[in-house]
């Protein structure tokens, strides 16, 4: 994870649609890659929907995917949350 500053990423949808997202945290849980992302345009910090986002590879490009199964997401939202307050205490 990126310890010094913010990161974006620009994504594409199936419709072709681009979007910049700023990585809020990047983790790893049962040998996968998990994204904190919110839409880099945000107006301000109240207006923040933050998504998580598995992070995979299909075809050798690499995919973010919406995480389906609500235990995998708890899971998963519970290890960024711990790790930004960690970054919060350093």
């Amino acid at each position: 994870m990126d310890q010094y500053g913010s990161d974006f990423i620009t994504i594409v949808d199936d419709d072709g649609k681009e979007y910049e997202l700023e990585v809020l945290a990047t983790v790893e849980y049962n040998g996968e890659s998990y994204m904190a992302v919110i839409p880099a345009d945000a107006e301000s910090q109240l207006d923040l929907e933050v998504s998580i986002l598995k992070s995979s590879e299909e075809d050798g490009e690499p995919m973010l995917n919406a995480i389906e199964d609500e235990e995998e997401l708890k899971a998963v939202y519970d290890l960024i949350m711990d790790s930004l307050y960690e970054e919060d205490n350093e």
